[in-house]
């Protein structure tokens, strides 16, 4: 699983965002990778009938009705968004709202991928049996330091971590990842996957910087 976050980078505003999806589009098919883009809130309807998986990036635990301003999974389902990013270090939220999150989703038969900061939320988080934990330092997020470089030992006790849950969850990494080495040493360390934003979004050539990645994963 290879997810890029845009989180609300400039790079894919408006109809920039079509391209990204394409090239994504491309390099999925090419290599036979897994790729998930999560645009910004706003722009998901714009990709949303891609067949490449859209993610949200974050959701909210609120129900279907009079519920202004709020992101809930019912009808993101209906948009064709196939899951959504919870808990990303740039948008926590409480424990309740977390489990919360992962059973309505599963109930909507949709992916939900939980972000984390340190081992400890992977054994914490790894029972309520999300798709996937993402650990991602936040020191390191947006820092071109890669954890796969600056932490390997996180990235090898999470993975231990999610094994011995013995349920369906898969560990992704992400923080700072900006190379084909850090992706394949993250996988070599025990993730099955990456969680990427700017490395990707802010790249000068996007099918260039996918390339690379998805390559690296094959």
């Amino acid at each position: 699983m290879f997810i890029i976050n845009c989180k609300n980078y400039e790079e894919i505003s408006g109809e920039k965002i079509v391209k990204f999806v394409k090239t994504a589009e491309k390099i999925s098919k090419k290599y036979r990778v897994k790729i998930a883009v999560a645009p910004p809130q706003h722009l998901m309807g714009v990709v949303s009938n891609s067949p490449i998986t859209v993610l949200a990036q974050h959701v909210d635990d609120s129900k279907v009705g009079s519920t202004t301003g709020f992101v809930i999974p019912e009808l993101l389902k209906r948009s064709k968004v196939s899951g959504a990013l919870i808990n990303h270090s740039e948008h926590r939220i409480d424990s309740k709202t977390i489990s919360n999150l992962i059973t309505k989703l599963d109930e909507l038969g949709m992916i939900s991928v939980l972000c984390v900061r340190d081992v400890a939320e992977v054994k914490r988080y790894s029972r309520l049996n999300p798709n996937y934990i993402a650990i991602e330092p936040p020191e390191l997020i947006g820092s071109k330091k890669a954890i796969s470089k600056e932490r390997p030992e996180l990235i090898k006790m999470a993975a231990a971590a999610v094994k011995n849950s013995k349920n369906r969850t898969k560990l992704l990494c992400g923080a700072g990842i900006m190379s084909g080495e850090d992706v394949s040493r993250a996988m070599e360390l025990g993730s099955i996957g990456i969680l990427v934003a700017s490395g990707i979004v802010k790249a000068k050539n996007w099918n260039k910087a996918m390339t690379e990645f998805a390559k690296s994963m094959v």
